[in-house]
């Protein structure tokens, strides 16, 4: 190969939403959490952050990266970490076999874009530091499996390991010091339990005030019901989730989405000074599927937010019509309904009234509909061309 050639590998990687939340790290060197973690992968057609990794000998120091077209630092140590270990990996490889080129030594240039507001509740870093991993991996053309790589991903963003793979996906906290157990796991894949649907309510593109690796380790610090919730609660919740989508469980899995996300707000709020980041409009969503459930005589739908004021409906398609068509009636007018699957929905009249329709009608800036998906794809859309300069 000649000596200024461009290497160059591409990856879209999804977000992923939790059921049961990933708060507070018992090493935040290593990012190794405090308790266990389940999430729901998203399909790439809605929610995705798309990166090429690129390296050549013709590169200058140091490594770069752009994210929607603006610099961002990779000096910090989570992304330095991703970087080191990706590189000693690749340098094995090019020990072993001399004919190798040496990619490990080249500087890297890496451009990512996502089709979602970065930093405002919607598991931007997990898809990002997952994109990334992935990309770079394939650029040096690693063997280690999805969950190896998981070990990698979650030294940038503790939630990027679990968006490496598809379906329904566990983090295991692990015990060990040196977090070589605290990994992703296979639940179950997307064909499993195919039929799963998530209702996105952006309620704030904004980026949140209070971030989830500063909230965490402040509700570590001074949150008196924390030990109970990672020692207790939340094995508790892992096992009985795992029940429910191995059984494919709707009403089970349901319920314990909505109490696990109660549990973590309510921790969050008993930090010091308490964290809100839920709002008005987000607990009008809550009502609003009380509203659902209560119409429909049956749990159809369930609730979830994470760090941030986004609502998050999960339903199954058989139920779309039910939970989706009783926030498409008010919210009708927004952006996000008009690709194939919104046009599919049809309205439920009179679910959602009064104060509720009013507060979610102000309130909610766009809805993302999406259903459960796969782990990262591997592309041949380059964001970086065969020269080394970032597609415009």
């Amino acid at each position: 190969m000649n000596g200024d050639h461009v290497y160059r590998a591409s990856t879209t990687a999804p977000v992923n939403i939790a059921v049961i939340k990933y708060w507070g790290k018992r090493d935040p060197r290593l990012n190794l959490p405090t308790n266990s973690s389940l999430s729901v992968t998203l399909s790439q057609s809605d929610l995705r952050t798309h990166t090429t990794a690129s390296c050549s000998p013709t590169f200058s120091p140091p490594d770069t990266l752009l994210l929607n077209a603006q610099p961002q630092p990779l000096s910090d140590a989570r992304s330095q970490a991703c970087l080191t270990s990706l590189r000693a990996l690749r340098s094995a490889l090019e020990s072993s076999d001399p004919s190798l080129p040496p990619l490990s030594s080249y500087p890297l240039r890496l451009s990512s874009a996502n089709n979602f507001p970065t930093a405002a509740g919607l598991a931007s870093s997990a898809a990002g530091f997952a994109a990334l991993v992935r990309a770079i991996a394939d650029l040096y053309q690693l063997p280690q499996s999805p969950t190896e790589l998981s070990l990698i991903a979650r030294q940038g963003s503790g939630s990027a390991c679990r968006s490496l793979l598809g379906g329904y996906v566990a983090w295991d906290q692990g015990t060990l010091l040196d977090g070589t157990d605290s990994k992703a796991r296979l639940v179950a894949p997307r064909s499993h339990w195919p039929e799963m649907r998530a209702l996105i309510l952006v309620v704030s593109a904004e980026k949140k005030g209070v971030s989830s690796t500063t909230g965490m380790q402040t509700t570590v610090q001074t949150s008196p019901m924390f030990q109970t919730r990672a020692t207790q609660v939340v094995p508790r919740a892992m096992r009985e989730m795992e029940t429910a989508i191995a059984g494919k469980d709707f009403p089970a899995f349901a319920k314990i989405t909505m109490r696990e996300s109660n549990s973590f707000h309510a921790t969050c709020l008993d930090t010091d000074p308490p964290i809100f980041y839920l709002n008005d409009v987000s607990r009008a969503a809550i009502k609003g599927v009380e509203a659902v459930n209560e119409k429909a005589g049956r749990i159809a739908a369930a609730y979830t937010f994470d760090a941030g004021p986004n609502c998050v409906v999960y339903y199954l398609e058989e139920d779309r019509d039910v939970v989706a068509g009783a926030f498409k009636t008010v919210l009708g007018e927004k952006e996000g309904w008009t690709g194939e699957q919104g046009k599919a929905v049809k309205g439920a009249e009179g679910v959602l009234q009064g104060k509720v329709m009013e507060t979610l009608r102000d309130g909610v800036s766009r809805v993302i509909l999406t259903s459960v998906g796969e782990g990262p794809i591997s592309v041949e859309d380059h964001l970086i061309d065969e020269k080394g300069e970032v597609v415009v």
